[in-house]
């Protein structure tokens, strides 16, 4: 039974590829990084691993460990500070006025193309 306090299981992010070294799908969650699950099909590793999942948050639970938030149920401001070192930081001042835009504008664009 789950606690009202646990995330669903569903909420999590998950990520289904093809593993040519295993010669199955692989299924990993981005919250969980240790765990994954290998099945022959898309499903089969997405339900392997949700499975397990909910296995490994009732034991935490059990335990007393806290559960990760599932990134889809966080709050983000928006805002995030990077340090970077000087010369990086004139560098990319320098290119965003050649390019007649905010060095925020500029760092938002080069983000938004990788």
């Amino acid at each position: 039974m789950q606690s009202a306090d646990r995330p669903e299981v569903s909420h999590f992010t998950y990520r289904v590829t093809w593993s040519a070294e295993d010669g199955e799908f692989l299924a990993t969650c981005a919250e969980f990084p240790s765990l994954s699950w290998l099945a022959s099909s898309q499903v089969e590793a997405l339900q392997g691993l949700q499975d397990l999942l909910g296995e490994v948050l009732a034991d935490m639970e059990e335990q007393g460990e806290q559960v990760p938030q599932p990134f889809a149920d966080r709050n983000y401001s928006g805002k995030f500070n990077l340090r970077v070192g000087e010369s990086l930081h004139r560098e990319l001042a320098i290119r965003a006025a050649e390019d007649g835009m905010s060095l925020n504008q500029y760092v938002l664009r080069k983000l938004n193309a990788a």
